[in-house]
């Protein structure tokens, strides 16, 4: 019932995205910062995948970007990102996602990340490997860091930070190592557990972010940890996954101790 209920969740706010996609009419707002955008959409599929839980699992915790935190005692937790990619999806961009992680006491047991837009559905169940669109997905196996193709973003404050992104992305740039920037973190970690890119790494990602995305590059026979290489927690800031083969050359390339 809990596989079923995350697999109708995350359709019900595809359905939402789809609905109001490219509307002239959306009601987009800024929250705090430059251009950290919600939409009405994000509002909706945010409703329609609560009422999806909530209609088998009322008395479950849920963790949400735009509504926050709806505390119950409950051994489960639902981290949701109603639309991953705002402001993709805002400008009409179909790199966007919802992106719903499961946890059970504390370990991510599923995720599931949809973008209707490109077709794509990522499952993960801890132990029973990853999917795309139902058929098996694995990370790439390439072993050189510098022939490597990575992805990355910025978050919208980061100027302060000691070593931040632009220091980072400016690095490999000069090394001649690819780093892609979509805007969205839950499709950077899918397009990983697909073998599209072999690394990814973010300087600040909130739970909703990572959640599903991270379990799914695991099980698809990846690594995930923070930039000091430790396992990799959802509630803290820092992340780097990979295939494996790169990631410790790619944490000495982002902490500049290559």
């Amino acid at each position: 019932m809990l596989k079923e209920t995350l697999i109708n969740a995350t359709e019900a706010g595809a359905k939402v995205m789809q609905h109001y996609f490219n509307s002239k009419n959306l009601l987009i707002s800024n929250k705090e910062g430059i251009n950290n955008l919600v939409t009405e959409a994000d509002h909706a599929s945010e409703k329609a995948i609560f009422d999806t839980i909530k209609e088998q699992f009322p008395n479950h915790y849920i963790m949400s970007e735009e509504a926050g935190e709806i505390i119950m005692d409950s051994e489960y937790k639902w981290i949701i990102d109603p639309i991953d990619g705002t402001v993709n999806y805002a400008h009409g961009i179909p790199i966007c996602c919802v992106s719903i992680g499961l946890e059970h006491n504390g370990t991510m047991l599923m995720g599931a990340v949809l973008n209707p837009f490109i077709k794509e559905y990522y499952f993960a169940e801890k132990g029973n490997g990853a999917t795309l669109n139902g058929e098996p997905i694995h990370v790439s196996i390439e072993s050189d860091i510098k022939k490597s193709c990575l992805v990355t973003g910025f978050p919208y404050t980061y100027i302060n930070l000691p070593n931040g992104p632009l220091e980072a992305f400016s690095r490999f740039i000069r090394a001649g190592i690819p780093v892609r920037r979509l805007g969205s973190a839950a499709m950077d970690l899918c397009w990983v557990a697909a073998g599209r890119f072999d690394g990814f790494y973010e300087h600040k990602l909130q739970a909703w972010d990572s959640a599903a995305g991270f379990l799914i590059v695991e099980e698809a026979g990846g690594k995930v940890t923070d930039f000091e290489g430790n396992p990799y927690s959802p509630y803290q800031p820092h992340i780097a996954a990979t295939n494996g083969k790169i990631h410790d050359d790619m944490l000495k390339w982002v902490n500049d101790k290559a």
